[in-house]
């Protein structure tokens, strides 16, 4: 990975944004892993080096899975967000990531906000205004959204790819490329009919985007995101429609446009600028700063799929405003899998935060410490339980928390809880080559773990942390002083002296990355608020200083923990796999008029043949109680003709005639279908007359 600190450059603030998740679900840790865990501890250490920071959050109310959640639970898409919003708002909360805003785009600042910002593009003839022809569900009488139309992806063949992406392969895609689209509302293909609508002409912006991204920002961007913004934009830029045919989000500025929306792909990255608004008009600060003066540093922390929106769309937006400022850098991350296979919500394979939280209380900073050591910086990486428990019984617990918790219970053993001085100087034998070596040492870790963090590189950052913590723990165990206290307690306090300095740089060092613990061991260090710049110094607490009690700082996790978290997934894969085996996905929600409009009735079969040149018709002749009428049903590789004669059977009655075969057919019998294709006559308990009615 570059290394650009020697080519920094200087800044008096920082914006710090998240992306924004979609607020039609919790948590799980694929997204702490990929988005928020970094960039929290990012926007925690910049604070600890006193810099002027701004961390931005909030959720993304207007994307389409929202409206199909709502259409699925058969609400209002502002309920949704309602409970989803609080939901992860409060996850957020309690897991510690320190947001300085969290603000939603269904806010009436946001609406303004987004409203105004088109509008002045829209006024400065930045867009390209098209008609066009889209998809529309004929059933519905709607235009379909990117989310609205599945189909298979034409790159991996994956049969339920969306129109914006398909999740499978990751592509980004137009609904025109999917194979065989259908619309989640009806299941039916969609019909292609003309819109109008507005385009950002993104081939405009070439020129600045292949200076900014591919000559300015060669070097200090990630591989990962600089080699996916080449690839876009050398496969030639295209103008982006900006605007959606639905009734949900931002509706468009501008008159006789009812019925349209921003598209959430331009109105969710304003997000982070109304959310800016909102915190400094809550505080009284001028927040236009942090997003217009050149002084100020713009970093997005997003996840791999969304690249392409905050590396060349939103940067085409904020230029063709012309008051804003570009992201200095976008530390995407790559995909973080669960136990061997990718997390999926519509599978529930995934661990959701705010269930971990109950699971494991009290160890937020357990699970931060896991996903920042397993983050997937590079390439995708997994998680899993068993490393989980390895990583805080291993290292948390027998490295950390262990030289804390020895150390301090020296002190409070040999010197009640007051910092011994050294005894000696560097001149002084009685100071050892091994203690300097260890104050030597301790001196540098502030600088490796800044340089680090300075190059988005926090794994390595948290793992130069552990060594701090190694290193401690390796010399108050080679120095033993609990065998050295009768004779040489000169020699004791010395010891514990070089061994409490080590603790007090961990407690400042790991705030960014387990701010819980470092909160924990600066009380019971009784430390003052010592920012970055002490971390390393010998003298950060000084001789005669009391300390608190000790307790521990992490407690080890059973195997009984892991194996329940560890059955609650294999159960979910077991129920996975049954519904796959069993049951055909739902069907788009009908409402009870579609339904009540269903004449379906009991019926007796009167007669039976099959249907010439077929293998599977039969016509069939039936009594409705109202009629007889003639149905075509394809059973005939399930039943013969002779033992169909007097069965009672349930017809939709009011079903259009069709002409199957020559036959017209008045009807439709229905049949229950297993797994494995085998076929079944509904029928009634109870020997109900003809044509009573199922309701």
């Amino acid at each position: 990975m570059p290394d650009i600190t020697n080519n920094k450059k200087a800044f008096k603030r920082y914006t710090i944004t998240s992306a924004l998740p979609y607020a039609n679900g919790p948590l799980h840790i694929g997204h702490l892993a990929g988005v928020y865990v970094p960039a929290d501890i990012y926007a925690r250490y910049l604070r600890l080096k006193g810099e002027d920071v701004v961390f931005i959050g909030g959720s993304d109310e207007h994307g389409v899975p929202i409206t199909i959640k709502a259409r699925q639970e058969q609400t209002s898409p502002q309920a949704i967000v309602d409970r989803y919003h609080a939901l992860i708002r409060d996850s957020f909360k309690k897991f510690g990531i320190s947001f300085d805003v969290y603000s939603r785009t269904s806010a009436a600042i946001h609406h303004e906000t987004a409203s105004a910002f088109f509008r002045k593009l829209y006024d400065n003839g930045k867009f390209l205004e098209k008609e066009t022809e889209q998809y529309f569900d004929a059933e519905n009488q709607q235009f379909l959204a990117d989310r609205y139309i599945t189909g298979h992806c034409p790159h991996c063949s994956y049969d339920k790819a969306y129109g914006d992406q398909c999740e499978n392969c990751g592509t980004s895609l137009s609904p025109t490329d999917l194979i065989n689209p259908r619309s989640v509302l009806s299941g039916n293909k969609p019909v292609m009919k003309k819109t109008r609508h507005w385009y950002l002409p993104l081939d405009q912006y070439e020129p600045m985007l292949r200076k900014w991204i591919l000559e300015d920002h060669k070097h200090d961007w990630k591989p990962n995101v600089y080699g996916q913004c080449k690839s876009w934009i050398d496969q030639g830029l295209q103008a982006r429609a900006v605007t959606r045919d639905l009734d949900w989000g931002v509706k468009v500025p501008v008159e006789g446009t009812e019925g349209k929306v921003l598209y959430v792909w331009f109105d969710a990255p304003i997000g982070y600028i109304s959310a800016t608004r909102e915190w400094g008009e809550e505080k009284g600060i001028d927040w236009e700063k942090y997003w217009k003066d050149p002084e100020s540093k713009l970093v997005h922390f997003i996840g791999k799929d969304n690249i392409v929106f905050h590396c060349i769309i939103f940067p085409c937006m904020l230029h063709a405003e012309g008051s804003y400022i570009l992201p200095e850098n976008v530390p995407a991350n790559e995909f973080l899998n669960l136990e061997g296979d990718k997390i999926s919500t519509s599978r529930n394979w995934a661990v959701w935060l705010h269930e971990y939280l109950e699971a494991f209380p009290g160890k937020q900073d357990v699970l931060r410490y896991v996903l920042c050591s397993a983050a997937p910086e590079t390439k995708d990486n997994d998680f899993t339980w068993k490393d989980f428990q390895a990583r805080n019984n291993g290292e948390l617990l027998a490295v950390f928390g262990n030289f804390v918790n020895r150390t301090l219970v020296l002190t409070h053993k040999y010197f009640d809880g007051k910092v011994p001085a050294v005894e000696g100087s560097p001149e002084d034998p009685r100071l050892l080559e091994s203690d300097q070596q260890a104050l030597d040492a301790l001196a540098g870790f502030p600088g490796k773990i800044m340089h680090s963090l300075d190059n988005y590189r926090f794994r390595e950052a948290l793992g130069e942390l552990m060594n701090l913590a190694r290193l401690g723990n390796k010399y108050l165990t080679e120095a033993e002083p609990w065998k050295l206290f009768k004779e040489h307690p000169e020699r004791v306090r010395t010891i514990l002296n070089v061994s409490l300095q080590i603790c007090a740089s961990l407690a400042v060092l790991c705030e960014p990355f387990l701010p819980f613990t470092a909160e924990k061991l600066k009380k019971m260090l009784q430390l003052e608020f010592a920012g970055w710049a002490r971390a390393g110094q010998a003298g950060l607490l000084q001789p005669g200083h009391q300390i608190d009690q000790p307790s521990l700082l992490f407690e080890k996790i059973e195997d009984s923990q892991i194996e329940q978290q560890v059955k609650k997934l294999l159960n979910t894969r077991e129920r996975n796999a049954a519904n796959e085996q069993s049951a055909e996905p739902l069907k788009p929600a009908i409402s009870f008029d579609d339904f009540s409009r269903l004449d379906i009735r009991v019926a007796t079969v009167l007669a039976a043949e099959k249907v010439p040149k077929t293998k599977k018709l039969l016509k069939l002749q039936v009594d409705t109680g109202v009629d007889q009428r003639t149905l075509v049903s394809g059973i005939a590789g399930v039943y013969e003709p002779a033992d169909l004669i007097g069965k009672r059977v349930v017809v939709l009655a009011n079903l259009e005639p069709k002409t199957i075969k020559g036959i017209e057919s008045h009807g439709m019998v229905l049949m229950a279908e297993d797994p494995e294709g085998d076929l079944a006559f509904i029928a009634p308990e109870k020997d109900f007359p003809d044509g009573s009615i199922i309701s």
